[in-house]
């Protein structure tokens, strides 16, 4: 895997992750908000703030939904392909922390 990522939206970088540890299976990222990052901030902390049960995975469903609308992609430094998510992988970003898993 990369050591930096781009959290894009077509064109619009809406973050970098930069990998400093990794947690198996996830990979530990510093977030730096990018230009696109305001026009989603509030469906990632709403992700962020879901804890607790969900025992058929509804709660979970109806956070991640609006996520998967933007179509984002996790770009890899080194050239390789992008990754959609939710198909590819899965990042979750609360504040200046993202975990990345492929």
């Amino acid at each position: 895997m990369s050591g930096r990522w781009w959290l894009m939206q077509g064109d619009t970088q809406i973050g970098e992750l930069r990998h400093y540890a990794t947690d198996q299976p996830t990979f530990l990222c510093r977030f730096t908000p990018g230009p696109g990052w305001e026009a989603v901030r509030t469906r990632f902390e709403h992700w962020a703030a879901l804890h607790g049960p969900d025992a058929d995975g509804s709660r979970t469903a109806q956070v991640i939904k609006p996520i998967m609308d933007l179509g984002l992609t996790l770009v890899p430094e080194d050239g390789g392909e992008p990754m959609a998510l939710f198909k590819e992988c899965i990042v979750r970003i609360e504040g200046d922390t993202a975990r990345v898993r492929c």
